[in-house]
């Protein structure tokens, strides 16, 4: 068939050609665990696992974006209060924050008393920088306590090629430290009390 008798326009073809010689970027949505499987990793000693509801009143909502700081983008947040023989043991979140260009689904457990432990991360949708999946990376979390041990590249450190992934799970860990002191921590429980 001849360029006359194509059945696209020569503008058409042009592009159609052009997009066939275009780099393919590769993008791989792998789930790792499920949300009880990061339950378990976080908290193996507990024996309930009861979800939560955090309705927050607009000051608290202020309070919390205010000590957390700049944020990515976040998809949705669940939390489970953890109880092991009838006592607290902490909370487990499960939170989704914007990589470069699509959602981490992470989890992150503080104890009752605001100590992190190491992250979990649950799905990666991102052809760059799964490295936050390294164990290494992910237990500068464990023992942390309060925002000011928090900092990205001065207390967590990057990854060269998931620098993105690496700065929006910490901030977005910024934001469940700060929701866990305004609306889960001890003080918080001494004056509802």
């Amino acid at each position: 068939m001849s360029a006359s008798e194509s059945p696209f326009p020569l503008s058409w073809t042009l592009a159609l050609a052009g997009l066939a010689s275009a780099p393919v970027q590769l993008v791989v949505a792998t789930e790792y665990l499920s949300v009880e499987a990061a339950q378990k990793a976080l908290f193996p000693q507990a024996d309930a696992f009861t979800e939560v509801v955090l309705p927050l009143s607009p000051a608290q909502r202020d309070e919390v974006a205010r000590l957390a700081g700049p944020q990515p983008p976040h998809r949705s947040l669940r939390v489970w209060k953890v109880m092991h023989r009838g006592e607290l043991s902490g909370y487990v979140f499960v939170d989704e924050v914007i990589g470069r260009g699509d959602f981490i689904t992470y989890a992150a457990g503080i104890d009752a008393t605001g100590h992190l432990g190491p992250l979990e991360v649950l799905a990666y949708r991102e052809s760059h920088g799964g490295e936050i999946r390294n164990e290494a990376w992910r237990r500068q979390f464990a023992g942390r306590e309060g925002l000011g041990q928090l900092r990205v590249r001065a207390d967590i450190k990057n990854i060269a090629g998931a620098t993105l992934s690496c700065e929006h799970v910490t901030e977005g860990v910024r934001w469940l430290v700060a929701l866990w002191q305004v609306a889960l921590g001890p003080r918080t429980a001494a004056s509802a009390a």
